[in-house]
């Protein structure tokens, strides 16, 4: 039986699979090419169903607000003033597929925040969302709340999320699993993919 992990009303969220974070830069993460299949394979099966975020800096650290502010004026290299712009873009195996997909742009960790992306699901009737993309601990957790707040059922691919640290990322798996065992569903890429069959209604 198909559909038990998706339903016929999901969309993938794929979260900051971005250069910044794939190349030698401050924010560098190694395992976000280690990722990079599984994510091409989900956002290959229904890229119009799919959104891609970008975390875009500010332009330097006086132009950020609060806390903010002393965050980047220690990562000051990763604000827009120091960044080559295409840094910012998605990784060019994934961009080729915006369009269909779509991009949601965010200047903080959240992509619930800024008040886009909810009303745009809430229109198309979504009830499921795939969340994939990194990092597990930061910017997927954000995500992965906020859908739970607003009473999404998530699903989440554990081979196609990554972190920079493999402890907080192994631990924030670990409490994916056992806190959120009604509302929240790990399994692996092939699992999903097998599932994730739309069908017209």
């Amino acid at each position: 039986m198909t559909n038990e992990l998706t339903g016929n009303r999901a969309v993938h969220l794929c979260v900051d699979m971005q250069s910044m974070f794939a190349e030698a830069t401050e924010w560098h993460a190694p395992w976000l090419k280690g990722v990079l299949p599984a994510v091409e394979a989900i956002v290959a099966r229904h890229p119009e169903r799919t959104i891609f975020t970008r975390f875009i800096p500010p332009q330097d650290p006086e132009s950020a607000t609060g806390a903010w502010r002393g965050y980047y004026e220690h990562w000051r290299s990763m604000t827009r003033e120091r960044l080559a712009p295409d840094l910012i873009d998605l990784v060019p195996s994934l961009a080729r597929f915006a369009p269909p997909a779509r991009v949601l742009d965010k200047p903080i960790y959240s992509p619930w925040l800024t008040g886009e992306l909810h009303p745009m699901l809430a229109r198309a009737s979504v009830d499921t969302l795939i969340i994939t993309g990194g990092e597990t601990d930061v910017c997927v957790l954000a995500a992965v709340m906020g859908a739970i707040d607003l009473g999404y059922r998530v699903v989440v691919p554990t081979d196609a999320v990554f972190g920079s640290a493999d402890q907080t990322h192994d631990a924030v798996l670990t409490v994916y699993q056992s806190r959120f065992g009604t509302q929240l569903f790990t399994c692996s890429t092939e699992q999903l993919l097998n599932d994730w069959k739309v069908t017209s209604e």
